[in-house]
């Protein structure tokens, strides 16, 4: 998962850009990066880590021009430690290409070998975005007419990066010395909304990961790209926007609306705020009707995505709502660290209950959902701790029993907690006296009846279905495998002695 923006302004978009990243910072922490377009020239910093650490003031000062995009990376594909895949990419031909991906490409084995053996392309990194920007590169290069560039010319690119490509993408896009490219992907996955703003008289877009970097940019939200949609605007300011025209299906990431989003945003027209509300109605009905038995005295969310559905489940149940734990906003990342207690302890200082709310009291916890299951059970460790009777725990999310293949980072099908358990064994596991799960189609019906016209969804981490229909169970013992393999090396190189990998590919006149 990650966050993309891409700004076509009437002044310089730098600060724009910067802060934009910012409010998209939730979506990636790994890296950062803008590229600025200042006539032909692009101009371009990235680096490893937070926004506010990779760029200081003199990066700031070298971003010239007008128009831009940036990312924020959370590594899926890839190395997380590989300074080298922190976006945008950059190719200079034709004309000059910068890119920014958000989402994942399940067919980039494939690509990588027709880049090699057909279209005679070098792809330098294993970042399956390196890989999307090369065959945006060679369609496009296959549709210049002499020395100029048409719009038509960047629908036709976007149409064959489609046949081509297969997987999630949301994508930002700028061509030096033309404009800039978004399009999205024909089941439209991953989300990308476009924004505009009135500045003397002319109007500036902005294309963002989520609706929050918009409205706190003084932008105007206009509409969603659609799926398989390509949108291209000028330098100079000209909107020219085109549908697919091979077949589309909107089903956008049900994880979207559970966790990843903030809940200020708005994707596709839903509300994330209201969507997590409904969750937490639908599921303390099923409280009341599966497990009505269960003296409950008190709901307490962990924080922070699952506020909206406790406190909405515990008016629904007419049960008290308290904050149970406080969580440290300024500790830092977890890292590979030697030793399970070292492990425990780092999980702990990020959380810190409150004992006398959970003294002698059955505690009912909600959490957005429990992937491997770890954290739940050391929290659930935590409230016995600090006094508590009984703990339950409700998840807002399903069961999640299946890799994602489409941008969440998900662990292998061994690592998720509910593949091949029972909610009783689950329960046993993380040392709970009860584990509630959203049913799926219930967590459906809560997004759909904030958008009526979202009706399809991208469920694949829930029930397996993967809607590009080429995930097969080879592909996932080979992913797995991958990552396996991946952590191992991750391990290593954390765990070696501290070099200085304050590189942050300096500023670069890329002409």
């Amino acid at each position: 998962m990650c966050g993309i923006l891409g700004v076509v302004g009437q002044t310089p978009v730098n600060q724009l850009l910067y802060d934009g990243l910012q409010l998209l910072q939730h979506r990636g922490q790994d890296a950062a990066g803008i590229v600025t377009a200042n006539g032909k020239s692009f101009h371009m910093h990235k680096g490893s880590g937070m926004v506010r650490d990779v760029f200081r003031t003199r990066n700031m000062r070298s971003l010239l021009g007008n128009a831009g995009i940036g990312h924020v990376r959370y590594p899926t594909a890839g190395s997380a430690s590989n300074l080298a895949e922190a976006q945008p990419f950059y190719v200079n031909s034709p004309f000059g290409v910068v890119l920014a991906h958000n989402g994942n490409l399940t067919n980039t084995d494939e690509l990588k070998a027709d880049m090699y053996r057909y279209d005679l392309r070098h792809i330098n990194t294993n970042s399956d975005s390196e890989v999307l920007l090369n065959v945006f590169a060679h369609e496009l290069a296959q549709r210049v007419e002499g020395y100029e560039l048409s719009t038509n010319a960047v629908f036709e690119a976007v149409e064959a990066v489609h046949r081509r490509v297969r997987g999630a993408y949301a994508v930002v896009a700028m061509i030096a010395g033309y404009g800039l490219v978004a399009f999205r992907d024909p089941n439209g996955i991953r989300p990308l909304v476009i924004g505009t703003n009135d500045s003397n008289g002319k109007t500036e877009y902005m294309f963002a990961s989520e609706s929050v970097a918009l409205d706190c940019s003084g932008f105007k939200v206009l509409r969603d790209v659609e799926p398989g949609e390509c949108v291209f605007v000028s330098f100079d300011g000209d909107f020219h926007a085109q549908p697919s025209k091979g077949p589309t299906r909107h089903a956008p990431c049900l994880f979207e609306f559970v966790y990843f989003a903030r809940p200020d945003s708005v994707i596709d027209g839903a509300s994330v705020y209201q969507a997590r509300t409904v969750m937490g109605e639908t599921l303390a009905e099923k409280i009341r009707r599966v497990l009505p038995q269960l003296d409950i005295d008190v709901v307490m969310p962990i924080p922070d995505t699952s506020r909206p559905s406790a406190l909405q489940l515990a008016n629904h149940l007419g049960l008290p709502y308290r904050e149970g734990f406080i969580k440290n906003r300024y500790i830092g990342r977890t890292f590979i660290m030697p030793g399970q207690a070292v492990r425990k302890k780092s999980v702990r200082q990020k959380l810190n209950p409150v004992a006398c709310e959970f003294k002698d009291r059955n505690v009912l916890l909600v959490d957005d959902s429990i992937v491997r299951g770890t954290t739940s059970k050391e929290i659930v460790q935590m409230a016995r701790d600090a006094g508590a009777k009984k703990v339950y725990f409700a998840s807002a999310a399903p069961a999640v029993r299946f890799p994602n293949v489409y941008g969440i980072d998900m662990p292998t099908r061994a690592e998720l907690l509910a593949t091949g358990r029972t909610e009783e064994e689950i329960a046993a596991e993380i040392g709970a006296d009860a584990v509630i799960y959203q049913d799926l189609d219930a967590l459906k019906d809560a997004v759909h009846s904030v958008n009526r016209e979202l009706r399809d969804f991208e469920t694949s981490c829930f029930n397996g279905e993967y809607i590009t229909g080429d995930i097969t169970e080879a592909y996932l013992d080979a992913i797995e495998s991958a990552r396996r393999d991946g952590k191992g090396q991750k391990e290593e190189v954390e765990g070696a002695q501290p070099v200085d990998l304050n590189l942050n590919v300096a500023e670069q006149n890329l002409i």
